[in-house]
């Protein structure tokens, strides 16, 4: 109910929505995987622990891409400078390094400044160790307010990539490279802050809401403008050539039909765990929900009941697993706006976004807000587009 979705009838349609065109997608991939097994001598049904090393061999085979020869094109220096880029034809922001004592020596400090204007101080700690927490997340250590003083936020984003080897600098999987600029989108949200309280500062929003600008800073990552001028070879500076990054872009589409059957298994788990009274056997209604909705015998929950910490660890997280589809339906209706215009850098559709989303963070009704920035409710047809799973 404190949710953007407000019931489970409202996530429950969406998941629906989605459900159906995902599973058709499954079975056309799950063909194309059997082909493969039979190719090997293997007549058997596709199973679960099948579908992962057959994906990937048609990831190799239709397009080519190795993710040795996609790294050196994503040193992490390189992909910071592409976040801030991109920052700063959007919202006209500048990062500045600066000389503070932080908490560990890893971490780097930027203040960051609009025409002069200081207001915030973003802090990156990328690299993995052994005393760090596993994971990526966005973390403020001070929100930005106006009530009483006018204080701005101080937000840091941490990440797990892995350590380079020598004096290179550590180089990215395109998912890492995601990762970075997701969790900046979350530092945004801090960063563009405008508001009097700051319990409605930032992130400080509907579970279902907050992620909507870190998954649209995400689609920037693909934009042609940015991978050419930042996707850069480590060694020769050579730009990505134009066939690779077409081929990175196409390779991600290849098993979204599968990513998104076992992420949607997990929701509808997670919402019926929460409906009604609990059940003597979680595990065991689990599997009554998966045979009710027809999971394909080739594909599992991307998630066990035991070790299902969205639906058990936190109040937050309880009945919330929907809350990245949710959002990925405001996301990708969000960046069609700036399709729409014909740039996807367009400063009026930045402006829109950020003075009717950013800088308002949870003082507003999320519905309301995304109304004021696209003029209409979200509609799912960017979304289904995005996830190849639109067409036949």
């Amino acid at each position: 109910e404190p949710e953007m979705a407000g019931t489970p009838a409202a996530v429950g349609a969406l998941l629906d929505a989605v459900w159906a065109p995902a599973v058709d997608r499954c079975a056309r991939d799950a063909d194309a995987i059997q082909a493969l097994m039979q190719a090997d001598g293997l007549n058997d049904a596709v199973r679960p622990w099948d579908w992962r090393y057959y994906a990937e061999r048609r990831r190799r085979q239709e397009h080519d891409v190795d993710e040795a020869e996609v790294k050196p094109y994503f040193a992490l220096p390189a992909v910071q400078a592409a976040a801030f880029d991109t920052a700063a034809r959007l919202f006209g922001l500048s990062f500045r390094p600066i000389d503070v004592p932080l908490y560990h020596p890893e971490a780097q400090a930027f203040e960051v400044t609009r025409d002069g204007r200081h207001l915030a101080v973003f802090i990156s700690d990328y690299l993995a160790r052994p005393s760090k927490r596993s994971g990526a997340w966005c973390a403020s250590l001070r929100r930005q307010r106006r009530l009483g003083a006018d204080e701005r936020a101080i937000v840091v984003n941490v990440c797990n990539f892995a350590r380079p080897e020598g004096d290179r600098p550590a180089l990215l999987s395109w998912d890492a490279a995601r990762t970075l600029f997701h969790e900046f989108g979350h530092a945004l949200h801090h960063i563009l802050s405008d508001v009097r309280h700051p319990s409605v500062s930032g992130t400080s929003v509907a579970r279902d809401f907050v992620e909507l600008p870190s998954q649209l800073f995400e689609h920037w990552l693909e934009a042609p403008e940015v991978l050419d001028n930042h996707a850069r070879h480590v060694e020769t500076g050579a730009p990505i050539p134009a066939d690779l990054r077409e081929r990175v872009l196409q390779a991600r589409m290849l098993d979204t039909g599968f990513e998104t059957v076992e992420y949607l298994a997990s929701a509808f788990i997670d919402l019926e765990l929460h409906r009604g009274p609990a059940p003597d056997d979680p595990a065991e209604r689990a599997a009554s929900v998966m045979a009710e909705r027809g999971l394909p015998a080739a594909i599992v929950p991307r998630h066990d009941v035991p070790h299902f910490l969205h639906a058990f660890a936190s109040e937050g997280y309880a009945a919330g697993y929907y809350s990245y589809l949710w959002s990925e339906v405001m996301d990708a209706d969000a960046f069609d706006a700036f399709r729409e215009a014909g740039d996807v850098f367009d400063a009026e559709v930045a402006r829109r976004l950020e003075e009717t989303i950013l800088s308002k963070g949870g003082a507003g009704d999320p519905a309301a807000l995304y109304r004021a920035f696209r003029g209409r409710a979200p509609g799912i047809g960017p979304l289904l587009a995005g996830r190849g799973l639109s067409g036949g």
